[in-house]
């Protein structure tokens, strides 16, 4: 795993970065920018959890995300090694599995809805509704990379299933702090 013994190199100057296998590429390579999206979002979700009004059950939740967004981010930097991509942290089945059962497991206690709600809420849910929209970015950041590298299918997969995580986890949050939904009125 590796070591960051110095954050300030200046070997980024020339616009480049270093992929894990050492090569240097542009820092707005598809894979980069992929990469970018995916520690937005990991920062978003560390922003939520900074909401001292956040349920615990949906703060479990976001740390096992934001773990498993260092395995998609060492999925995507290892797409140009020459090892099997599993010889490095990865998003699995499993991960998947967590994010859906999750969803299960919050989405059985909400009221169905009439209609598109509108982001907002509690600040807890507010951010999640944050989250869910760079979730959505870093999708697509990672289905335009898919286009040129050998990208996961799982990977894909674990990006749209959290972010029906993320919209859940944001509605759940209201209802449970007794904080009504606004709806997006649709004959306005």
């Amino acid at each position: 795993m590796p070591r960051i013994s110095n954050p300030t190199t200046g070997t980024g100057d020339d616009g480049t970065t270093a992929t894990s296998n050492g090569k240097r590429v542009p820092k707005d390579a598809p894979n980069i920018r992929t990469l970018g999206e995916i520690d937005e979002l990991n920062s978003v979700i560390g922003l939520t959890l900074s909401h001292h009004t956040i349920s615990a059950k949906v703060v479990e939740s976001l740390r096992f995300v934001q773990n498993d967004l260092f395995h998609l981010g060492a999925e995507i930097n290892a797409l140009d090694t020459p090892d099997e991509i599993t010889a490095h942290p990865c998003i699995e089945e499993h991960h998947v599995k967590h994010l859906e059962d999750t969803i299960a497991e919050l989405y059985k206690e909400l009221v169905p809805l009439r209609n598109f709600t509108l982001p907002g809420g509690t600040p807890a849910a507010a951010t999640l509704h944050l989250a869910r929209t760079v979730c959505r970015r870093a999708e697509r950041e990672a289905v335009t990379l898919a286009r040129t590298a050998k990208v996961r299918p799982t990977a894909l997969q674990y990006l749209n299933r959290l972010s029906d995580a993320l919209f859940v986890m944001a509605r759940w949050e209201n209802q449970h702090t007794g904080t009504s939904e606004a709806i997006w009125d649709s004959h306005r």
